[in-house]
């Protein structure tokens, strides 16, 4: 049964609007294009939304649960790169039928919204869409930079460093959708999946969850997050979320 069905009426990708407008002017129409969407889907945990090398024909926008895109080495190992959260696209982009550069697979169970009209308004020549194109722009931008951001995470910090910077990460990107507060969140990952973010073993994982939890900076328990000491987190992983940029919707750290 949809989780929609019980909800007041109003945009089903009210969340991908609210994510939008976070980052990026949004104008009344592509406002309005949103809110038209309508074909919501949904997959239980483990599906895969597309696979390494596909075309991705169908792009869509996540509305609840937790994604990640991955790739597997021949005997299991895997590495995430990155998390797709409420709010994200998977797809949509200024060309029409990009490759899948990784597999997409849900961690929860989600539901999505297919993203074809939104899709073919970018591609139009329609300069109805230029704020838009603008705001894809812009979430294309800090999907890079968080991608940059897990380069330097697995490549130069440390286990301690790696994990407090996802942290924060996670929540200054579910803060955009009011998923999440300075210092709590929901965050429903076990530690094999903490593990294969950070390129670390699970027991190191536990190790590092447990020195944080006795230095009372972080609590986990039953999904969510608390973060005691937000300021101190930071400090330890050199944390500087990206952030748009007013004048140029360029990105600094």
């Amino acid at each position: 049964m949809s989780l929609f069905l019980n909800q007041p009426p109003g945009p089903r990708a009210g969340i991908v609007i609210q994510r939008l407008k976070a980052i990026a002017q949004l104008g009344e129409d592509a406002e309005a294009l949103f809110a038209s969407l309508s074909d919501v889907q949904s997959l239980p945990a483990g599906a895969e939304l597309v696979t390494e090398r596909d075309t991705m024909e169908r792009p869509r926008y996540l509305l609840s649960g937790w994604a990640a895109k991955v790739r597997w080495l021949p005997d299991g190992r895997r590495q995430i790169f990155n998390f797709l959260l409420p709010g994200e696209g998977l797809g949509v982009c200024m060309r029409p039928n990009p490759l899948a550069l990784s597999t997409v697979v849900a961690l929860t169970p989600l539901q999505y919204i297919d993203a074809g009209p939104v899709q073919r308004a970018l591609l139009s020549d329609d300069d109805r869409w230029n704020d838009l194109r603008e705001a894809v722009h812009v979430a294309s931008s800090l999907g890079e930079a968080y991608l940059l951001s897990q380069i330097m995470r697995l490549g130069r910090q440390t286990a301690y460093e790696r994990l407090c910077h996802l942290l924060l990460e996670l929540r200054d990107r579910l803060t955009l959708v009011g998923m999440a507060s300075e210092t709590h969140f929901a965050m429903p990952m076990t530690q094999e999946t903490l593990a294969d973010a950070t390129g670390l073993s699970i027991v190191h994982v536990n190790r590092i969850l447990q020195q944080l939890r006795r230095e009372r900076l972080l609590e986990l328990q039953a999904g969510k997050a608390h973060l005691r000491d937000p300021g101190a987190l930071a400090a330890i992983a050199d944390y500087k979320a990206p952030q748009p940029s007013e004048e140029r919707h360029r990105f600094r750290h």
